[in-house]
């Protein structure tokens, strides 16, 4: 067995390499995002805002709320979106062919009427059947359309849309009064030069919720739902700001993001086939704005502007992570002629290569890595010199980031008021290497292969609703 033992330390060799190079790239991306991120700590973000606030020449802004079955949410949604601190916008609820009381709910809160169909043809999108107008705010609208997907409800979205900007927002989030203005000022201030903006999503579960507002943030009591708090500031606290500042963003997150409308009909609109249609769409608009020699870009708002509801079970998360991995994996797999490509420059060289070998193939890595150290120990194939080096490794990898992640949320936004919450938050992401990285790097591969076999689908979340019921 002398030869199983050699192939099993050169294996482990290759997995601490790789974690090493990983880490060093986090604290790299990190180093990028610094600058970015003492700014945005010294900023007074009130008079950031105040001026567009209150320009009455601000751009416009159709706000779609795509829903499928959220009827839990629906209204508290609704809300949300039509306190809105922003000068002229509109809200359009697209129900995707609800089984659910989900247009009901929203047609009685809101006294809704039915009006005359006016639907441009960007996309072709399944069968729009109605219209409904609130007679309470004459802004709100409601369609009505046979199900075809949340890419699908998006384009239907987009056709019925009258403004030059949309912001694409899950029907179960909530949005801050200035959500709007924080995510349009890039835009307005570059002078078109921006054509698209992504800000930070945070997670609701555990916050008191008021009439459609996080009135106080607070940690969920469920390790599960703590752990993807966590898991959130170091993507976009680290990830998307850093990829951001190299105009390398590739993922706005599909619960809240806007977008200069002519921009994405050139793109195509969003792809109906596809679980991850939101980076697939961004991807796409850049290889436009590359094909076409522009300078616009795509960046990514830190300050934290949407609250979403998190899965809260085990079951739930699996098949989340799933089709995001599924989704991925599509998405570089259709755009895989750009890979490498040195006509896309950063995206092509570095940012696609990054979603490649950082956020889909590390699964495979740490699934290896993980048998490694529990096989090498049990059957003694690898040295405890090795073993050690590698358990350190993923400890480094996956703990010790996320905890880097943490400080960095109380030095910049200071969300969770009190002590006692950063300090549960660190401690608990310190325990992510032995527990909660493990299952989601095999859920990761369940995805993977899925994708690869072709088969699964987006899967069911159970949802409690973020309203007052949420109340810590």
């Amino acid at each position: 067995m002398e030869w199983l033992s050699w192939i099993v330390n050169i294996a482990a060799i290759m997995i601490i390499i790789y974690m090493a190079s990983v880490s060093l790239l986090y604290i790299g991306m990190f180093l990028v995002a610094g600058p970015r991120i003492k700014k945005e700590r010294q900023l007074n973000r009130e008079a950031h805002i105040e001026e567009i606030s209150m320009n009455k020449d601000t751009f416009p802004i159709s706000v779609l709320v795509p829903a499928y079955n959220e009827e839990v949410g629906v209204v508290s949604t609704a809300r949300s979106m039509l306190a809105l601190n922003y000068p002229q916008f509109e809200v359009i609820i697209i129900d995707d062919g609800s089984s659910d009381q989900t247009s009901e709910k929203v047609i009685a809160e809101f006294r809704m009427k039915e009006i005359d169909l006016a639907i441009r043809r960007y996309f072709d999108t399944q069968p729009v059947e109605r219209a409904y107008q609130s007679t309470l705010f004459p802004h709100l609208f409601l369609i009505q359309k046979q199900n075809g997907g949340k890419a699908d409800a998006l384009n239907a979205g987009i056709n019925f849309s009258k403004y030059p900007y949309f912001a694409a927002i899950d029907g179960d989030s909530l949005l801050d009064r200035d959500a709007l203005l924080k995510t349009m000022k890039p835009i307005i201030d570059s002078n078109g030069k921006v054509t698209a903006t992504g800000g930070t999503v945070r997670i609701a579960n555990g916050s008191r919720i008021v009439r459609s507002e996080v009135e106080k943030v607070a940690l969920p009591k469920t390790p599960i739902v703590l752990m993807q708090i966590i898991e959130y500031f170091r993507a976009f606290l680290i990830g998307r700001l850093g990829l951001s500042r190299m105009n390398m963003l590739l993922i706005v997150s599909g619960a809240f993001g806007v977008f200069e409308k002519n921009r994405v009909i050139k793109a195509g609109g969003y792809k109906v086939d596809t679980v991850g249609e939101d980076m697939e769409l961004i991807v796409r608009m850049h290889k436009s704005i590359k094909d076409e020699r522009s300078d616009q870009r795509i960046e990514y708002i830190q300050d934290p502007v949407c609250w979403t509801e998190a899965p809260s079970t085990v079951s739930s998360l699996r098949s989340q992570r799933r089709r995001w991995q599924r989704g991925l994996t599509e998405t570089l797999w259709t755009h895989r002629s750009m890979l490498f490509n040195p006509k896309y420059k950063g995206i092509g060289l570095f940012a696609l290569p990054y979603y490649l070998f950082v956020e889909l193939l590390s699964a495979i890595f740490e699934l290896t890595g993980y048998i490694i150290i529990v096989a090498g120990l049990l059957f003694a194939f690898i040295s405890w010199e090795i073993t050690f080096v590698m358990f350190t490794a993923t400890v480094l990898y996956g703990s010790l980031i996320s905890s880097l992640a943490v400080l960095l949320e109380e030095w910049t936004y200071h969300k969770y008021p009190d002590v006692k919450s950063l300090l549960k938050l660190f401690i608990w992401s310190l325990s992510e290497a032995f527990w909660y990285r493990p299952l989601t790097v095999l859920w990761r591969c369940e995805g993977l292969i899925a994708a690869i076999r072709g088969k699964g689908s987006w899967g069911n979340m159970q949802r409690k609703g973020i309203s007052e019921e949420e109340a810590a």
